[in-house]
């Protein structure tokens, strides 16, 4: 799939948090693909109108870039765009489940990618949020993603050791990786932003395009070194090298 989006080079509208946005857009373009970060309300709905496709991480948000979030997501819409919701740390505070809530109820998302304590705090489930990262609790993923998935009638991908994709009657597990990529910040920040890209780039089984997707992003991740600088570095390359590889 990576090399699909290297020979489509969709524009993706990043509204993404600037813990992530350079290592975001360094491997949006190491796969080929364009991206462009903007959060301004005045310009929100320009930039979307000139995109192909649309992402909405919450990471760092805050009232003026949630409203831009709000309507970049409805030009979306309007425009039949493609949107992707990483709702990052949303179980943390009141404030990010009443902002995802408000997203989710406003605009038609077609993936949610998240991790396993997000799902559960969308989902209204008991789990012990440790800041943006998944935290600890029990819930049963695939009935749940499942929930979500048919309840706001798009594509749930939760991601960890294996992760796991569902339109709400299908679903998938993908297994692979390396765990060292969970110390890298940003790595699911750009998975999200990759799958952006693949919405834009597939044809119509799209469901197909993201489980390739996140096989091709597990198997970048599959580096055999120890170091977290050299890992970031080396799966960078990876991204790009499996974005050249012709099909």
């Amino acid at each position: 799939m990576l090399s699909q989006i290297k020979k489509t080079a969709p524009l993706v509208h990043c509204m993404t948090n600037y813990a992530v946005a350079n290592f975001t857009a360094n491997g949006l373009l190491a796969v080929g693909a364009s991206p462009i970060m903007a959060d301004e309300v005045n310009e929100v709905t320009e930039i979307v109108s000139i995109s192909q496709a649309l992402l909405i991480n919450i990471g760092t948000v805050n009232d003026r870039t949630a409203e831009s979030m709000m309507l970049a997501g409805e030009k979306a819409n309007e425009l039949s765009i493609p949107i992707v919701l990483d709702p990052v740390g949303v179980g943390s505070t009141s404030y990010r489940r009443q902002l995802v809530q408000l997203l989710l109820k406003n605009i038609q998302f077609n993936l949610i990618r998240c991790n396993a304590g997000e799902l559960a705090a969308i989902a209204g489930e008991v789990w012990q949020s440790k800041g943006v990262d998944s935290g600890t609790g029990e819930i049963d993923i695939a009935l749940v993603a499942k929930r979500i998935s048919l309840q706001y009638r798009c594509f749930v991908i939760v991601t960890g050791e294996s992760d796991f994709i569902t339109n709400g009657y299908e679903e998938l597990h993908i297994s692979g990786g390396k765990e060292l990529a969970t110390h890298i910040t940003g790595t699911g920040c750009l998975l999200s932003a990759i799958c952006a890209a693949s919405l834009a780039s597939g044809g119509t089984n799209q469901l197909q395009n993201l489980v390739t997707t996140l096989k091709d992003y597990k198997q970048a991740a599959e580096q055999n070194t120890k170091n977290v600088g050299d890992f970031a570095l080396q799966f960078m390359n990876r991204l790009q090298e499996l974005a050249e590889v012709e099909k």
